[in-house]
């Protein structure tokens, strides 16, 4: 792996080697990947693309093994690594093949043929490859013809089909197209009517239809591309200088990364992109790093669009289980995306031929400055004194960016000194764009599921809903999940010139049905805590999760898209650990039918009290389409954070010192 750090005037160079910082839980080599191939490919006489890697990813080793390592003698770490091994999914003969490959004996030790309804992740390659097969297609070429439109601009992208009861299925796409003469900018120009099937597996069109025609919307005023925008330009901002003299306070050892009082390590998926794990935080009264987090990660990514037309009905993406949020991670821009002082990390994954694919400077890690307080006081009750005592607040940031079709999701996990993790995510890109024959919102009698945004031009409502797994261990893995509800209490004391006041009943939750809860119904605060551990005072400890964006599905719940996505019927889940379940959507999700969901597993109402158990939170977005979205968008924002309660004995950065300012040479000012 390598990284480098950027700073406005100088650039250092570090290289390690796995060999040097090996982990449990890091992420695959480029030759790890190679041998996984080499391995299976030889074991079934096969070549791509006859058998092709839908997906090859670490399959980790059990929790027991990777914490008795992380807390065994570092001086024989070496020496105790678990077994490496690596889980696969390919597809060979039109069948589903799960194969896991042990790297240290070169050898496959279980293999088994996938019998269920729904398809593995999609490939970039496959995608590719039947998103050019319209321009040889000759219904297709005279569609695009009798529109007027010259093919050589003619772009066309994969969408996955979802599920509408359908008792057989095969492995089918649709793809759309959109128009690229006069811009850039080929998502808002979509080319209505047209819908093309193909079949991944023959890799053939197997059926095609021209609906209808309307206009195509205009490139005018589209354009995003700096070279090919025309003035005049605004706003205008002043650069910045950032400046560490000292280089950055974090650390950075292969994978694992300690920052002020944080440990922890980052991994990447290729489908659920980075990775969160063994995240620890030091104690100064304790002297020792207590453990937050086990491991995080997005597990599923729910985008519905509420259109129900012929053209539009099937478009309720599973984002991470059809299109690999891992895979669909960009290349980061520096001084852009992350900023000067941002230390980059890059990313590999195995295309459907095996063969390592990178992601340059896929993840950056930097340190933030966002003029922020972490506390402060003024104290002024104190006869001839006044006190005033800030504390700028600084917090380390791993930030990711993932590029699915027209959306940019821009990912962010920040760890706080004060012991908060704060999930982010931001949305940008391009809306979802239908064609209309509408100019002006005073010609619409019927429902048209979006907004007028321009010329023949509506974005469509849809929703987002981002689902993270979130294995916690509160010092331990024996955790609780616990509900402070907060009641109402009405005064019957005459005497007292109050007539009521709030209080706080406490519920632990046995059972996984007790702790799935839709948020904003009633007030209450949701903690995981360690039940077996307790403050000088006598508080549970524990992490408060303090919700952000909330949305709940409004779909009925027998409607096919919601019933693949029933993980977003609650925005909270807690169910016991199992290894087996990490993906909320399923372990195959392309035209998954709800049968292997978050929402079945905790149907199982398994116990959960004092047990090792994981926190799955949905942040919820509905999208309501603006004219200021587009034509590409302004950053809509959201997320949640994990805070300490009661975890610590008091503030724990009550005594926490000021970093010295740097103080720039003041320029002579010209006349």
């Amino acid at each position: 792996m390598k990284l480098f750090f950027l700073f406005p005037l100088t650039l250092f160079f570090l290289c390690t080697t796995a060999s040097i910082y090996e982990h449990p839980l890091d992420p695959l080599t480029p030759s790890e990947f190679k041998l996984v191939r080499t391995i299976v490919l030889k074991a079934y006489s096969a070549t791509p693309p006859t058998l092709t890697f839908q997906y090859i990813g670490l399959d980790e080793p059990d929790k027991a093994l990777v914490l008795s390592w992380q807390y065994s003698n570092p001086k024989t770490k070496a020496t105790k690594l678990p077994p490496r091994r690596a889980f696969v999914i390919a597809r060979y003969k039109k069948q589903s093949l799960e194969i896991t490959v042990d790297l240290s004996k070169r050898s496959i030790v279980s293999r088994k043929v996938h019998t269920g309804h729904s398809f593995p992740m999609l490939t970039f390659d496959e995608q590719d490859f039947v998103a050019e097969l319209p321009h040889k297609y000759k219904p297709f070429i005279e569609s695009v013809n009798k529109r007027g439109l010259n093919i050589s601009h003619v772009v066309c992208s994969t969408f996955t089909v979802g599920w509408y009861g359908e008792i057989k299925s095969k492995r089918t796409l649709k793809l759309q197209c959109f128009y690229t003469e006069g811009s850039s900018n080929l998502f808002v120009r979509p080319v209505e009517g047209i819908t093309v099937v193909v079949d991944l597996d023959e890799r053939k069109i197997v059926d095609f239809i021209d609906r209808l025609s309307v206009p195509v919307p205009k490139a005018e005023g589209t354009e995003y591309v700096t070279a090919k925008q025309k003035p005049p330009f605004g706003p205008t901002f002043k650069g910045a200088a950032f400046l560490q003299p000292n280089g950055p306070g974090f650390k950075i050892h292969g994978h694992s990364i300690s920052w002020a009082n944080w440990e922890f390590h980052v991994g990447y998926d290729i489908r659920a992109g980075p990775v969160i794990s063994l995240a620890s935080i030091y104690d100064i009264e304790q002297h020792r790093y207590r453990r937050v987090l086990y491991r995080g990660y997005i597990s599923e990514f729910f985008v519905p669009y509420m259109d129900p037309t012929v053209d539009w009905f099937y478009k309720t993406y599973l984002d991470s289980g059809e299109f690999g949020f891992g895979q669909s991670m960009v290349s980061l821009e520096p001084f852009a995306d992350c900023p000067a002082n941002a230390a980059f990390l890059d990313a590999y994954f195995a295309g459907e031929d095996g063969i390592p694919v990178k992601i340059s400077n896929a993840i950056c890690v930097f340190e933030k400055y966002a003029g922020d307080i972490m506390w402060r006081h003024t104290e002024s009750e104190i006869h001839d004194e006044e006190i005033r005592e800030v504390r700028p607040d600084v917090s380390l940031v791993v930030r990711t960016v993932s590029t699915v079709g027209n959306y940019d999701y821009i990912i962010d996990w920040e760890f706080k000194p004060s012991g908060s993790i704060k999930m982010g995510v931001g949305l940008t890109g391009i809306l979802g764009i239908k064609g209309t024959s509408y100019t002006h919102v005073d010609e619409i009698k019927e429902d048209v599921f979006g907004t007028l945004l321009a010329d023949n031009t509506i974005g469509v409502h849809h929703d987002h809903y981002l689902t993270y797994h979130l294995d916690l261990d509160i010092d331990g893995e024996a955790n609780s999940f616990m509900k402070t509800n907060l009641e109402t209490v009405k005064i019957s004391d005459k005497s007292l010139a109050r007539k009521s006041y709030w209080t706080v009943v406490r519920e632990t939750a046995k059972t996984e049905a007790d702790a799935r809860i839709k948020l904003g119904l009633k007030p209450s605060e949701l903690a995981v805590i360690n039940p077996n551990k307790q403050t000088k005072p006598g508080n549970k400890m524990g992490y408060r999760l303090f919700p952000g964006t909330v949305g709940h599905p409004l779909l009925v719940t027998d409607d096919y898209p919601q019933i693949r996505g029933a993980f977003t019927n609650y925005n909270v889940f807690v169910t016991p650990y199992n290894k087996s379940e990490k993906w909320a959507g399923g372990l195959y999700a392309d035209q998954s039918r709800g049968e292997d969901t978050l929402a079945v597993w905790s149907f199982r109402n398994r116990s959960i009290e004092n047990k090792d158990i994981v926190l799955w939170h949905t942040v919820g977005i509905h999208h309501v389409p603006c004219q200021e979205d587009y034509p590409i968008m302004p950053t809509l924002s959201g997320g949640f954070e994990l805070r300490p309660t009661n975890f610590f004995e008091r503030n724990p950065v009550l005594k926490a010192k000021r970093p010295k300012p740097v103080r720039l040479p003041k320029c002579n000012s010209q006349p």
